[in-house]
C-alpha cells in the first residue's frame, strides 16, 4: 500500500490480487474547534457504499478502483480523495512532508481487508489552519474496555467539542455558562415583565425517523423536533427561551450525530431559541444498527395576562383560521409508512407523479415553524392586555399534530362551544388525497390521524377575521378562513 500525504488531499492506492472488500478511514484527534471521525465502506467491484463518512461528493467505481471524495471542514474546506484497488499484502509508510503554509498532524489511520487479511497504514495529512491540539494517534492508544464494550467516551468528546461552535449561532441574552456544565443555565430578566410564566413543552418525532434511517438523511429531523416544540408553546402564546435535546443510539456516528445537532442549531437560531443543553447515550445492543431516538424540551415565557385561553375567552360566532402546514409535519408516520411502503409497494426513493417529488422526501419535509409569526401576530393584533380589553383579536391557537382537528381544536375550546370545519374551504395537498385514496381509511379518521394541510388553527373575533388573515398572508403563509365556532359540546364538526 502506497500513501501520498501531500495537500491537498491523501491518496491511498493498493495493487494486488486479491479483491477489496471492505476499506475503512479514521480521522482520530482532539480538535479545538471540528474535527470529525470518518468512516467508508466499500463492499464489492459495483462500488456498493455500506456507510458514509462526513461529507462525501461522489462515489464512482471502475473495475475494483473507488475513489471517494469527503471534505473536512475546519477554518476552511479540506479535500481527502482516497483510491483503493485489489490488495493482499502489508505495508507502512510516512507522507511526505507539508507545503509551505500548512500545519500537519499525523491524524489518518486506514485499513482494508481482503480475502480475510488486513492491510494497516499510517500516513502524515496536511490540513491548511486545523486547530488540533492534545492529539494522540489511535494507533499507539491501547482499547479502551468500555470502547470494546461499545460505548467509545473518547470519541463521544471528541464529536460533541464540535459543539460550541454550532451552539454559539442560538445564543441570547440570558443564556450563562459554557457548553459540557452539569446544567444549562439561563438568566430570565425579570424586569421585562410584570407577571413571567414559564410554559415548557417537552416531545419527540416519532416513526418519522424511519424514513431518515432509510435515506440515510439526518438533517432535518433536529429541525422537526425544535418547530414542534416551538409550536406547542406558542399556541399559549409563549415565545422560546431556551431548548435542550436527547440522542439516544446504540453507536455514536459522528456524522450523523453532527446533523442531527446541526439542524437542532440551525431551527433554534431561526426560533430565536438558546440550545442550551443535551444528553447523548451510548446504548449498545438497545437499538438497531445504525438507528437513534431523539426527543426535546423548550422553556418559553409568558405575561400571565397575555396567556391565550380559549376556553375563557372563545364564543359562537369567533371565526377559525387554517395556517397551512408543509406536509405531514410529525405525525401519523406509522400509518402513512404503512400505506404508501405496504399497501402501495413504494420505496422511499420511489418518485410519484402526483407529488413531482420521490415519497422519500416528500415525507421528509420540515415540520414547519409558527412561533416567529404568531410572536407577530400577537404584537400586533393584542398590543394590550387581555384584561383590559372586553374581548381580545386572537382568541385561541391549536397545533394541530397528533390526534389531527378533531383530538386538538377541542383543548382550547370551552365546553358549550364546537367548531364547524369546512373541509372545501382549503386545497387539501397531494400527499393528503394519496393517502386518503389508497389507504382506505375513514375520512373522520383521516381528519384525526393527519393535519390534511392545515398545521395550526387560530380561533379569531369574528370582525377582524379579514384583517388578521392579511397579515398573515403578507408574511408569505397560506393561509385561510376555514370554519366558526357555534353552539355545542366542545367538538369538531367536518362538513
Amino acid at each position: 500500500m502506497t500513501i501520498d500525504g501531500t495537500p491537498p488531499g491523501l491518496t491511498i492506492t493498493s495493487p494486488g490480487s486479491d479483491p477489496l472488500t471492505r476499506l475503512r478511514i479514521d480521522v482520530c484527534g482532539t480538535a479545538r474547534e471540528y474535527l470529525q471521525i470518518l468512516t467508508y465502506d466499500l463492499q464489492d467491484s459495483a462500488g456498493t457504499v455500506t456507510g458514509q463518512p462526513g461529507h462525501i461528493s461522489d462515489v464512482t467505481a471502475q473495475g475494483y478502483q473507488f475513489k471517494c471524495n469527503a471534505v473536512l471542514r475546519a477554518g476552511g474546506a479540506n479535500q481527502l480523495t482516497l483510491r483503493a484497488r485489489k490488495s493482499s499484502w502489508h505495508s507502512r509508510t510516512r507522507g511526505r512532508q507539508s507545503r509551505a503554509g500548512h500545519t500537519g498532524s499525523e491524524i489518518n489511520r486506514a485499513s482494508a481487508a481482503g480475502s480475510g487479511r488486513t492491510i494497516t497504514s499510517r500516513a502524515r495529512f496536511f490540513l491548511a489552519a486545523l486547530p488540533f491540539r492534545g492529539f494522540t494517534p489511535r494507533s499507539q492508544m491501547k482499547p479502551k474496555a468500555y470502547a470494546a464494550a461499545g460505548v467509545d467516551i473518547d470519541l463521544g468528546n471528541r464529536v460533541k467539542s464540535t459543539l460550541p461552535q454550532l451552539l454559539a449561532t442560538t445564543h441570547r441574552r440570558g443564556v450563562l455558562g459554557k457548553v459540557g456544565g452539569f446544567g444549562g443555565l439561563f438568566a430570565l430578566d425579570t424586569r421585562q415583565y410584570r407577571q413571567p410564566v414559564l410554559v415548557s413543552s417537552v416531545d419527540g418525532v416519532g416513526t418519522k425517523l424511519k424514513l431518515a434511517f432509510a435515506l440515510d438523511r439526518h438533517d432535518t429531523i433536529g429541525q422537526d423536533l425544535v418547530n414542534h416544540c416551538v409550536n406547542d408553546i406558542a399556541v399559549l402564546g409563549a415565545e422560546p427561551l431556551f431548548f435542550l435535546d436527547y440522542l439516544g443510539t446504540g453507536r455514536l456516528e459522528p456524522r450523523v450525530f453532527t446533523e442531527i445537532i446541526r439542524g437542532f442549531a440551525q431551527a433554534c437560531a431561526e426560533n430565536h431559541c438558546a440550545l442550551i443543553g443535551g444528553e447523548t447515550a451510548q446504548m449498545p445492543g438497545f437499538y438497531a444498527p445504525g438507528e437513534y431516538d431523539v426527543s426535546g424540551t423548550i422553556v418559553g415565557v409568558v405575561e400571565k395576562d397575555r396567556l391565550l385561553d380559549g376556553a375563557r375567552t372563545v364564543k359562537p360566532g369567533d371565526a377559525v383560521l387554517g395556517l397551512a402546514s408543509s406536509g405531514l409535519h410529525t405525525n401519523g408516520y406509522s400509518l402513512a409508512r404503512k400505506i404508501f411502503f405496504e399497501q402501495m409497494k413504494l420505496k422511499p426513493t420511489s418518485r410519484v407523479a402526483e407529488l413531482g417529488n420521490t415519497i422519500g422526501d416528500e415525507l421528509l419535509k420540515v415540520h414547519r415553524s409558527y412561533g416567529p409569526l404568531v410572536q407577530a401576530l400577537l404584537g400586533s393584533f393584542s398590543k394590550s392586555p387581555i384584561a383590559h380589553r372586553p374581548s381580545p383579536i386572537v382568541k385561541a391557537l391549536a397545533h394541530i399534530t397528533g390526534g389531527g382537528f378533531l383530538d386538538n381544536l377541542p383543548r382550547v375550546l370551552p365546553r358549550h362551544c364546537d367548531v364547524v370545519i369546512r373541509k372545501s374551504s382549503w386545497e387539501v395537498p397531494p400527499i393528503f388525497r394519496l393517502l386518503a385514496e389508497n389507504g382506505g381509511v375513514a375520512e373522520r379518521e383521516l381528519y384525526q390521524v393527519f393535519n390534511m394541510g392545515i398545521g395550526m388553527t387560530l380561533i379569531v373575533a369574528a370582525d377582524r377575521a379579514d384583517a388578521v388573515l392579511r397579515y398573515i398572508r403578507r408574511r408569505r403563509q397560506p393561509a385561510w378562513l376555514i370554519g366558526t365556532v357555534v353552539k355545542g359540546a366542545g367538538q369538531v364538526r367536518l362538513e
